[in-house]
């Protein structure tokens, strides 16, 4: 586990734009079975998560259509809320970073960490921004 002094300023990179974020299973249960578009950024500590993941999904939310819940699980620091929201990604395996896209509380678009290692920040929010188009 990451002492929380550590992460405090990788999760504020989503909160500061309306990310929820998610610390047990319940929540996670709960954020997944309402209605409506979900999207789930699995956060890290690892530098694709700062330079990637985090600001690609920041972006994305700028976009017209935009999924209904924003939230947020951190791997390593919240491992109960973790595993419960990649229970809801199978068949695919663990990642971090990770983002999910629900719709209705059903998987419809999952991008892995070979997903975002890599990538610019702007390419990881255009594949984001095309699925929100299509299933929001």
């Amino acid at each position: 586990m990451y002492p929380a002094e550590l992460v405090k300023p990788m999760r504020e990179d989503l909160t500061k734009v309306g990310f929820e974020e998610l610390f047990t299973a319940e929540a996670v249960e709960t954020a997944l079975a309402g209605s409506g578009t979900t999207l789930v950024v699995v956060n890290s500590v690892c530098g694709c998560a700062a330079a990637n993941a985090r600001p690609g999904a920041r972006m994305s939310i700028q976009n017209a259509k935009r999924p209904t819940n924003l939230v947020t699980v951190f791997a390593g620091v919240d491992k109960e809320a973790v595993d419960k929201a990649r229970e809801h990604m199978i068949p695919f395996p663990p990642s971090s970073p990770c983002m999910a896209l629900f719709k209705d509380g059903e998987l419809v678009h999952m991008l892995e960490r070979h997903h975002i290692e890599g990538r610019p920040a702007e390419m990881i929010a255009e594949n984001l921004i095309d699925a929100y188009n299509e299933h929001c």
